[in-house]
């Protein structure tokens, strides 16, 4: 293998908890999971001579994941989707995070999250994994206030789901 492949492989290595976690959210099934994953890593390929190092690496994967992601959903929507159960996919997809099998919230969390429209999604879970709104504004393409207003109120519209199922 050449130099530029070897660091490719490492980038993914490195970086495949986001592309996991973005494919799980905008996907349940499966085989489209898969699929998204497989288009992900085919689009930072094609973009990898590209990349600009004023960004980290991870905001520069998030925001094709997320791009790719999102692509692929808005184009398969249509489609009939598969009735499987979601309980089922969401542990499926989790089993390498203990911390979700080991508290139901966080399961709930997910589903909800799975609920959201597609901007409001990609921002929870750029929030969730500790991106500031700035690294959040320039992964997404909108302004840092934006996303402080927006994440306020997905943060509420979660709290509404959870206060609505312990009823």
């Amino acid at each position: 293998m050449d130099n530029k492949t070897d660091i490719f492989l490492s980038v993914i290595e490195q970086h495949k908890g986001i592309i996991y976690k973005i494919a799980n959210s905008y996907c349940k099934v499966q085989a489209e999971r898969q699929d998204v994953i497989q288009e992900i890593i085919i689009q930072i390929w094609q973009s990898f001579d590209r990349y600009n190092s004023q960004f980290s690496r991870s905001t520069w994967i998030y925001r094709i994941a997320l791009n790719t992601a999102i692509s692929y959903y808005r184009k398969h929507k249509t489609q009939k989707q598969d009735t499987t159960e979601l309980t089922t996919v969401l542990e499926m997809s989790l089993i390498a995070d203990a911390p979700y099998q080991e508290n139901p919230n966080l399961l709930k969390l997910q589903a909800f999250i799975q609920e959201l429209r597609d901007i409001d999604k990609a921002l929870i879970l750029l929030y969730l994994d500790g991106l500031s709104q700035k690294e959040i504004a320039k992964i997404v393409g909108i302004t840092s206030s934006n996303v402080g207003t927006k994440l306020s109120r997905i943060k509420k519209l979660l709290q509404q789901k959870f206060k609505n199922t312990e009823s």
